[in-house]
């Protein structure tokens, strides 16, 4: 196995090209596509080893099979939207062709953020002896090797897992999100949710936080949200009571969010202008700055791990599994900011992990902590996020969550 065709190319769809055009030992062929080709060409100018690009609507199966017939890549990538997740899947069941993402699938009209659409294609690709692979970024992706590295080497048995997710950067932007505006905002919009001793708990949005020690940052207010690996973990944890998943807001942001509801510009369903039909949020979007472009100038670092409570050997056992990227670093070394960085990389060790056998398994589909972590996490250090395990003491536990509300 030794091509990848990648489809988008965003903010962190040009780190993973630029990754793998970094790793032409294992990368023989790589072919980048996207709706715009112009994007596709900025891109492959900033990669140290020639790509070759196409212009694709992924939204049309037709048009991505007869790309991936064209190209024959051994795996696709998508970095596209998580719009798209449904359409690239069944381009890749009709052309045999392994599949990857880094978010699950979400309809565009209904923020829903769950799995079992994606699920439901299990059968699908058993039957074609070809694998999905969900969830193959950071949170999801590398969050999720974390818990299956912990419950395969630190623990016995985990009871709780905390997600932990800091961006203590500063782009100086009035107010721009780090990730598609559409996702971003509709992620943080929906209600809450965690998951404690067998259900799932509703919250409102934004309705409990805590101030969070974050390794090489410091205590932040953190909010928290539902995200979609739990949705997974929950099922491939074994003998897991509680898990939560915390990220980093700052009040300028909460403003600014608190505004845009507010006036009805996060709205996802159409209204009438002149006439015509308009998503509020869509048209969000282009006023916003890109992701793409708060790379240069961003300083700052990002925070994100897991904390883990259980046992070990018949004692009680805290530890902590966590990476800190710098924007400075992240954007020296492929023009992208830290968030696009961290979710950009793993895809392209995932993508290792398949090629050289690690992650080969029987077709169907796979989220990440189904497969073993230990050969990506030898490996997702030397492509430029190191991991740290820190043991934990009660009393360090405990302080971790501070001043909970």
């Amino acid at each position: 196995m030794e091509g990848v065709l990648i489809i988008g190319a965003g903010a962190a769809g040009s780190v993973t090209a630029q990754k793998c055009a970094m790793n032409r030992d294992v990368f023989k062929r790589i072919h980048l596509a996207s709706r715009r080709l112009a994007s596709c060409e900025a891109v492959a100018k900033r990669c140290v080893t020639p790509i070759e690009i196409s212009q694709v609507d992924a939204d049309n199966v037709a048009e991505t099979v007869a790309l991936i017939n064209r190209v024959k890549p051994d795996l696709v990538i998508n970095m596209a939207l998580p719009y798209q997740d449904l359409p690239i899947m069944d381009a890749c069941l009709e052309a045999g062709v392994h599949y990857m993402d880094t978010a699950n699938y979400e309809p565009r009209d209904v923020a829903k953020f769950e799995y079992s659409w994606q699920w439901k294609y299990q059968d699908r690709f058993a039957d074609k002896g070809i694998m999905a692979i969900l969830g193959c970024g950071f949170d999801p992706g590398q969050s999720n090797i974390y818990c299956a590295y912990a419950q395969e080497f630190l623990f016995d048995t985990i009871e709780t897992i905390d997600i932990i997710d800091c961006n203590d950067g500063s782009h100086g932007k009035a107010f721009a999100t780090n990730f598609n505006p559409e996702i971003n905002l509709r992620e943080v919009t929906q209600r809450g949710k965690y998951w404690k001793n067998g259900e799932w708990i509703d919250i409102d949005p934004l309705s409990i936080s805590a101030m969070i020690d974050y390794p090489e940052v410091g205590p932040r207010k953190s909010y928290l949200i539902y995200h979609e690996e739990e949705e997974s973990l929950v099922e491939n944890i074994k003998g897991l009571k509680q898990i939560r998943f915390w990220m980093t807001f700052s009040d300028n942001y909460i403003k600014h969010l608190e505004v845009l509801q507010n006036v009805g510009m996060t709205r996802i369903d159409p209204v009438m202008y002149k006439g015509n039909p308009v998503i509020p949020m869509e048209f969000l979007k282009e006023l916003l700055p890109p992701p793409s472009s708060l790379g240069e100038g961003y300083t700052g670092r990002t925070s994100i791990g897991c904390i883990f409570t259980g046992t070990k050997d018949g004692k009680p056992k805290r530890a902590m599994i966590y990476n800190v990227c710098h924007h400075e670093h992240a954007f020296k070394e492929t023009g992208a900011q830290a968030v696009s960085y961290t979710t950009g990389v793993p895809p392209v060790v995932g993508a290792m992990m398949l090629f050289d056998g690690s992650w080969k398994k029987p077709g169907g589909v796979y989220n990440v902590e189904q497969l073993p972590p230990k050969p990506f996490m030898d490996e997702i250090g030397k492509q430029g996020l190191p991991w740290h395990v820190r043991e934990l003491e009660m009393d360090e536990q405990a302080e971790l969550f501070a001043v909970e509300t």
